[in-house]
């Protein structure tokens, strides 16, 4: 099953927080497990010492174990004896043991000899059962007829013999400190090393703890629900305001825009599509006003030439010279309009490479000068070139297309320019790049239409220009001629009211040494 963009953003998330919240349990009963652990032999070892310092102050008085063996009361008076638990307390800091005497521990031999150590237990033990248990487990003797049960606490010799169990214990499962008395060690008091716990009370309090866990646990995965439908909620909405905006242009409603409401990525890309948007709209205004324009173009001319051939066809014109021409002048008309047309497509066609090589550009304009003197002379129209003595700039160019590039400005000026007029060529360097002015004496056009000249088919009179012949797309060819050789193409004002186009072309470096103009 294929999931959708929202509910692989909504799993994602979900599976982040239930992950986040499952470690955060696994690791907060591990601590907890452990730090109490750690807190139960912290206090026991703390009571440890206690019981360690009054072992040390017993033997000294006697140095010997005897009066702690051979008196079970007062072996568990020294037990009450830790931190916060005044000699004769309970164990636990309960109330004392109750004051008839018990039994003395089994005979343990004074000077503890060669031979078995010595044990509690047996028939001296007390009739009445061990006291209660505390924190350091059962009493160092177990009630008659019970089985020999390993003390929590045990005293060893300083041989580290059992004293006070019942069993040969295992040294490795204790932690034994010494008894000191003036700086010789006399015994060892050893206590059984927590290893895991298995009291009542402590496998409740964990129970307890663990319980609280879950619970915030899963309080923590609701409230992560909850936030996660939330924030793939708000993720997922610029991505379906834009998804909902690509539907609508791909219904060509290029008017839509989306609102832009961040400055993150999804504004970012909200931006941009706005931007494609605007551009598309730009771009069907103009395919609009291009089929507009052509099919105006070429239905003036062909509806002239129909009206001229019906009504020869009628009789009502006759079929002479004059007519002839008229009809062979429309003709050329919508010749020169496919003409401009297919020349226009191919210059601005990807697949269109010209074969680009090192061109005087001078050299070109007055090979088409020469051309056009012929034209210009009838007319009145005199032509004047500054800056001939810029013989070794070259240009990366197709010559043809140069050609074409000048012929199309020359052409331009010999329809448009008032007779007589001046037609002012000036070239110059600057910064690189070779400039090309073509100035003429007037008419101009209106300042509003200086952006609008090398639009495809735009005409500032266009009965005038239908008068003149003109195409309109004359200077559209140029500026493409002119990017597609990395220059520029513009149109301003002239000085003397008339009309100047400027072309700048980059210029190759020039070999100083060799004074050509060759790749240094």
């Amino acid at each position: 099953m294929q999931l959708k963009f929202r509910h692989k953003v909504f799993l994602t998330l979900l599976l982040n927080s239930l992950v986040i919240v499952v470690c955060m349990l696994l690791i907060s009963g591990y601590f907890a497990s452990r730090n109490f652990e750690n807190y139960i032999n912290k206090v026991k070892t703390a009571r440890l010492n206690a019981l360690v310092q009054a072992l040390s102050q017993e033997y000294q008085k006697s140095h010997s174990w005897a009066p702690v063996l051979d008196d079970l009361s007062h072996w568990l008076k020294l037990m009450g004896s830790g931190p916060g638990h005044p000699p004769g307390a309970g164990v636990d800091g309960g109330p004392p043991f109750p004051p008839p005497p018990l039994p003395p521990f089994p005979h343990v031999e004074k000077n503890l000899g060669p031979g078995p150590p010595p044990r509690f237990g047996g028939p001296h033990s007390p009739p009445h059962g061990p006291p209660p248990r505390g924190l350091f487990g059962p009493p160092p003797g177990p009630p008659p007829g019970a089985h020999a049960l390993e003390p929590g606490i045990l005293l060893f010799d300083a041989e580290k013999k059992s004293l006070t169990g019942t069993a040969l214990p295992s040294l490795g499962h204790y932690q034994l400190n010494p008894i000191q008395v003036e700086g010789q060690v006399v015994g060892w008091l050893g206590i059984r090393k927590h290893e895991r716990l298995n009291n009542p009370l402590e496998m409740e309090f964990l129970r307890v703890q663990s319980q609280t866990f879950y619970a915030i646990g899963g309080v923590a995965l609701l409230l992560a629900v909850f936030v996660t439908i939330v924030l793939s909620r708000h993720l997922l909405t610029p991505v379906k305001a834009l998804a909902e905006a690509t539907r609508a242009v791909t219904s060509r409603r290029f008017d839509t825009r989306i609102e832009v409401r961040t400055h993150d990525e999804f504004g970012q890309l909200a931006t941009d599509f706005n931007d494609m948007a605007q551009a598309l709209e730009r771009y069907e205004q103009m395919r609009q006003q291009w089929m507009a324009d052509i099919s105006h173009e070429l239905r003036t001319p062909l509806a002239i030439l129909r009206g001229e051939i019906e009504a020869m066809q009628d009789g009502v014109r006759e079929i002479n010279p004059e007519a002839l021409e008229s009809l062979h002048f429309e003709v050329l008309h919508v010749s020169r309009i496919v003409h401009d047309l297919h020349d226009l497509a191919r210059i601005e066609s990807q697949a269109f490479r010209p074969e680009l090589a090192a061109v005087n550009p001078l050299e070109v304009l007055d090979e088409t000068l020469r051309s056009f003197a012929p034209r210009f002379e009838p007319r009145g129209i005199r032509v004047t070139v500054n800056g001939r003595d810029l013989k070794q700039v070259t240009i990366m160019a197709d010559a043809d297309r140069l050609k074409q590039l000048f012929s199309n400005l020359l052409e331009n000026a010999l329809r448009y320019v008032s007779t007589p007029g001046v037609l002012k060529i000036f070239s110059e360097l600057k910064a690189g790049r070779l400039v090309l002015s073509f100035e003429d004496s007037g008419p101009g056009v209106p300042d509003e239409a200086l952006k609008r000249l090398f639009d495809r088919l735009y005409r500032v009179d266009t009965a005038r220009s239908r008068a003149q012949g003109g195409s309109g797309l004359g200077l559209a060819i140029c500026k493409s001629i002119v990017e597609g050789f990395g220059g520029e193409i513009a149109a301003s004002q002239a000085p003397g009211g008339g009309l100047r186009i400027t072309v700048a072309f980059p210029v190759r470096p020039i070999n100083v040494a060799s004074g050509t103009g060759e790749w240094t």
